[in-house]
């Protein structure tokens, strides 16, 4: 196994141990670590205090940059939807993963399992419900402000 994928999962265990969630994280760029994370749920109310999250924060601050394209993600559990959509945002290419959703939804995590499969569902059939409001006052339209701002 991968040192970086053994880094992922001693983390892992080590939240495990302090009492937290399975997950840890391992943001690797030239073949040297530049952030960790660990899940942090039990640490504070937060939502996105997922492993992976927490490594690309720390790795964006460290940068002052957000594009993590030179990267790779080592990850205990495979990303939820949420930490996927962060590494789609941050430009990276590729993540190691060494358990599944499966893998955690045999012990009880299945929120991760749940959200892919609502995803694979039309808008309208979602659990949350997505309703558009079209914008009346064109004043509002902050799209069309950033779009003359960039152009």
């Amino acid at each position: 196994m991968n040192p970086f994928s053994e880094r992922a999962l001693q983390l892992a265990l080590m939240n495990v141990e302090g009492g937290g969630h399975p997950f840890g994280a391992v943001l690797v760029c030239d073949g040297e670590i530049i952030a960790e994370g660990v899940n942090e749920l039990h640490l504070h109310p937060d939502v996105s205090a997922h492993a992976e999250l927490v490594a690309i924060k720390k790795a964006q601050q460290a940068r002052g940059a957000i594009d993590l394209s030179d990267c790779t993600m080592y990850a205990s559990g495979e990303p939820c939807a949420m930490c996927l959509t962060a590494m789609c945002f941050s430009n990276l290419k590729k993540v190691i993963y060494s358990q599944s959703v499966e893998d955690a939804s045999r012990v009880g995590l299945t929120l991760s399992e749940e959200v892919y499969q609502d995803l694979q569902k039309p808008k309208g059939q979602r659990e949350i419900k997505m309703i558009h409001e079209p914008i009346e006052n064109k004043e509002l339209d902050a799209m069309k402000a950033y779009g003359s701002k960039k152009g």
